[in-house]
């Protein structure tokens, strides 16, 4: 009762009481020290984890992509120790031979490798979900074409690499010019071709033929003038008089041509609308179905072998062509921002564009998926060819990244012959450089020519190396600048047409990926119909025992009674 209230002083003691002891500094150290232990044996376990199993299952996991990328630094290497030594043109040939065996072998697989995957792919599909994936396909592969026009032309119109004199080397080439029209109305007759063998090695092509001929052509003569008379004299209207006279006319006609390699436009048509008749017929086309499964799983097992060999093949491809390169020294001024222009448009392109679309669409890390990619890309990059990347596209995205295979059998084959966003961007970048060089001001009409031309020319372009330069001539067409300066970037295109392949493969694997996560619905529904069909197909024996049964037991109650 007569304790006093506790001051102020008193209160912040009490506090002080309550709390715990504040550790010394030795205690400090030692749980330092006891933390420190932890980690580092945890490190050790970690460490000790790693098993030679592991250290072999990770090398086993990842050795195509390590020797590949080991081909291309070898091939670089070796390509610049040989240019000192000045080789013919026979000896480069020689020596560039193991690369054009890789080309061949994947060439030769590209023909039944689009028909199979196609046809297996579309026929296992319903019409409505395979319409719906088309839907989806075509619409990414319109947006990402035109996005890669628009930073194409963003990045020559602020680097400006055809601004200053005019020093670029001057080679020669051979660009056979074409009609915008003609070569839109090629695009056209390729996609219906009239003989599918032909169309396993041949394309239309429209070549130019020169016709002379001869015509009427009706001259008023002024005779008046010539007989010094008048008209009232001989009471005849003679200036009115009109002779006909033959005139020769030469006049150069569209003639129908063709080019050597595989029309895979038509071939891909073909095989779409042979896959939707096929899914159709239900049953009765099982046996085409089963037919083409079996040849398209034949041809991935090929590819797995070829691509033991890709390595070598890349190694001589790249030193071959760095070898075969004309001097350095050229190689620069407007030419070399011109390089830098197209790398940089590229790289925003493909490692931050289609990433972030992929990133939005399915919420996933993009740069874990690409890389899964990295044998396609490094195989893009040494062959320069789309289409003979393929069958290790198909690899790559259905055994590293798991994509549903019925989507890579459509998806992969379309992309690869219509999908080229890296052809795009190149040619709209080389139309305005070209302009630039030439000291011509395109206005904004000019631009969308170029940029709706370009992204249509990129459709038509053949998945082979350097094809860009031949759909190179209808872009410059449509804005009248001289096709002759096509010539000005030939002495870097095979080093730009390599990354631009590259960036083609790219987006055609990132757009099966985000047409699969899209169109996972409709699959996880075929599948649940396709289960419920195989248990209803199992459940028919045991329906059928059930009846024996009970007929059986009918008859031997009658025999009974």
């Amino acid at each position: 009762m007569n304790e006093k209230p506790p001051t102020s002083g008193s209160l912040f003691l009490n506090e002080d009481a309550d709390k715990p002891p504040l550790p010394e500094r030795g205690d400090l150290r030692r749980r330092l020290r006891r933390a420190m232990e932890r980690r580092a044996s945890s490190m050790r376990e970690r460490m000790s984890s790693i098993s030679r199993e592991s250290v072999k299952a990770f090398l086993r996991r990842n050795l195509f992509v390590l020797f590949t990328i080991a081909a291309v630094a070898l091939g670089v290497i070796l390509g610049f120790a040989l240019r000192p030594h000045n080789l013919s043109l026979r000896e480069i040939k020689y020596f560039a031979f193991p690369g054009e065996l890789l080309m061949r072998m994947l060439q030769m697989l590209v023909l039944p490798l689009i028909v199979s995957s196609l046809v297996t792919g579309i026929s296992a599909l319903d019409s409505k979900a395979s319409s719906k994936m088309g839907m989806r396909a075509v619409v990414y592969y319109m947006v990402t074409t035109l996005t890669a026009v628009f930073i194409g032309i963003v990045m020559v119109m602020i680097i400006r690499p055809g601004k200053g004199s005019r020093d670029s080397p001057m080679t020669s080439g051979n660009i056979e010019p074409v009609q915008a029209a003609d070569a839109f109305l090629d695009l056209i007759r390729n996609m219906f071709p009239p003989n599918l063998v032909e169309a396993c090695f041949k394309q239309y092509k429209t070549v130019y033929k020169k016709i002379v001929h001869t015509r009427n052509v009706t001259v008023a003569l002024n005779l008046t003038d010539s007989l010094n008379v008048t008209e009232s004299n001989l009471g005849l209207n003679l200036s009115r008089v009109l002779h006909t006279i033959q005139e020769t006319v030469e006049e150069t006609v569209p003639v129908s041509g063709a080019s050597g390699g595989v029309n895979a436009l038509g071939l891909v048509v073909f095989s779409m609308c042979f896959g939707l008749v096929i899914g159709n017929m239900k049953q009765q086309g099982q046996a085409l179905r089963d037919f083409f499964d079996c040849l398209n799983e034949a041809i991935m097992r090929l590819v797995a072998i070829i691509i033991w060999y890709a390595p070598v093949g890349i190694l001589f491809l790249i030193a071959g062509k760095i070898v075969e390169m004309k001097d350095l020294a050229q190689v620069g001024g407007q030419l070399g921002m011109y390089t830098v222009t197209v790398i940089v448009g590229l790289l925003i392109h493909g490692l931050f564009v289609l990433p972030l679309l992929y990133f939005l669409v399915t919420r996933k890390n993009p740069y874990s998926f690409i890389g899964g990619l990295l044998q396609a890309l490094i195989t893009a990059l040494g062959t320069s060819s789309s289409s003979a990347t393929l069958p290790i596209t198909f690899r790559c995205l259905e055994e590293n990244n798991h994509v549903d295979k019925r989507v890579t059998r459509f998806v992969l084959p379309v992309g690869a012959t219509i999908n080229m966003d890296g052809t795009a961007l190149y040619e709209a970048v080389a139309a305005i450089f070209i302009a630039q060089v030439n000291n011509m001001d395109l206005n904004f009409g000019q631009i969308l020519t170029i940029s709706i031309t370009a992204t249509a020319a990129s459709i038509g372009a053949a998945g082979i190396p350097q094809a860009g330069l031949v759909t190179m001539v209808i872009v410059l067409t449509s804005v009248g600048l001289p096709t002759d300066d096509i010539t000005l970037i030939i002495a870097v295109d095979w080093f730009l047409d390599r990354l631009r392949t590259t960036t083609n493969v790219l987006g055609d694997s990132l757009g099966a990926g985000i047409v699969e996560h899209l169109s996972r619905g409709e699959l996880q529904s075929q599948d649940a119909e396709l289960g419920n069909s195989v248990i209803e197909e199992n459940e028919k024996p045991y329906q059928l025992i059930c009846q024996e049964n009970d007929s059986l037991k009918h008859r031997n109650s009658e025999t009974t009674m």
